[in-house]
C-alpha cells in the first residue's frame, strides 16, 4: 500500500539526500529509525505528501502522490493519510471536537459527529470534547492530535517523533495507543523516532533505519 522509488531531496545548501526504495504492505507497522539529522522527518513528510521530492515517486494506495495536482493531493492526503506531528498544532480558538470536525471538512468527507465521538472515546478523551487546547495537559493534547489523524479513517498513519516531548508515562501510553489503534482502524503505521523508549516498547514492528553511516553514502554535494 506504500511504495517509494528513487526518492531524493535536495536542500538549499546543495546537499542531496537519497533514500533506499521501500515497500510497506497494508496493515504492517514499521519504525523508521535514525539519529537526529539523518533524514527521518524529511522522508516522513515526503511519504505524507507534505514535501515534494527532487526526484522519485511515493505511491500510497495505488496513487502516485506527486503526480497529482496540488488540490487533488491535498484532498487525497486528508482522506487517506493521517499524520501525528511532534507537537499537535491544535487550533486554540476551537474545541477538541471542532478541531476534529475541521479535519473532516478539509478532507471533503463531510462532518460526522458520531465518528468524532467514536475516535475520542477510543482515546479516553470523549469527556473533554468541548475543552479548548489550552485547557489540556501535554499528554491529552497529543491524544487529540492522534484523534485528528485517525478521524477520516486513513489507510496510512504516519507519526513523526510522537513521544519527543512526553514524559515516560505519556510516551508509553502514546506508543501503545498508536499500535492498537492502527490495528483497530485497519491502518498501516509508520513511526519515525530516535527515542529508545519507542524501540524498546514497540514489540510488533519492522525497522527501516537511516543511520549516519548509511546516510553518508547517500549524500551528494551538487
Amino acid at each position: 500500500m506504500l511504495q517509494t522509488t528513487n526518492l531524493t531531496k535536495t536542500f538549499a545548501t546543495g546537499t542531496t539526500l537519497r533514500f533506499p526504495d521501500w515497500t510497506v504492505a497494508a496493515g504492517e507497522q514499521w519504525l523508521l529509525l535514525g539519529e537526529s539529522g539523518s533524514g527521518k522527518t524529511t522522508l516522513l513528510h515526503m511519504l505524507g505528501g507534505l514535501l515534494r521530492p527532487a526526484s522519485g515517486s511515493v505511491v500510497v494506495n495505488g496513487a502516485d502522490l506527486y503526480a497529482l495536482p496540488a488540490r487533488a493531493l491535498d484532498r487525497f492526503r486528508g482522506r487517506h493519510i493521517g499524520i501525528v506531528f511532534q507537537q499537535p498544532h491544535l487550533i486554540r480558538s476551537l474545541t477538541v471536537e471542532e478541531n476534529l470536525a475541521i479535519a473532516q471538512t478539509f478532507a471533503g468527507v463531510g462532518k460526522d459527529p458520531l465518528r468524532i465521538r467514536e475516535v475520542l472515546d477510543a482515546l479516553d478523551m470523549e469527556l473533554l470534547r468541548r475543552s479548548y487546547p489550552q485547557e489540556l495537559s501535554q499528554g491529552q493534547a497529543q491524544r487529540v492530535g492522534i484523534a485528528r489523524a485517525l478521524v477520516n479513517r486513513p489507510a496510512l498513519l504516519l507519526a513523526d517523533e510522537p513521544t519527543s516531548s512526553l514524559d515516560n508515562r505519556n510516551a508509553e501510553a502514546v506508543i501503545r495507543l498508536l499500535s492498537e489503534l492502527a490495528v483497530t482502524q485497519s491502518a498501516t503505521l509508520v513511526i519515525s523516532t530516535h527515542d529508545d523508549r519507542v524501540k524498546d516498547a514497540f514489540f510488533k514492528n519492522f525497522m527501516f533505519e537511516l543511520s549516519h553511516e548509511r546516510i553518508s553514502d547517500q549524500l551528494e554535494k551538487s
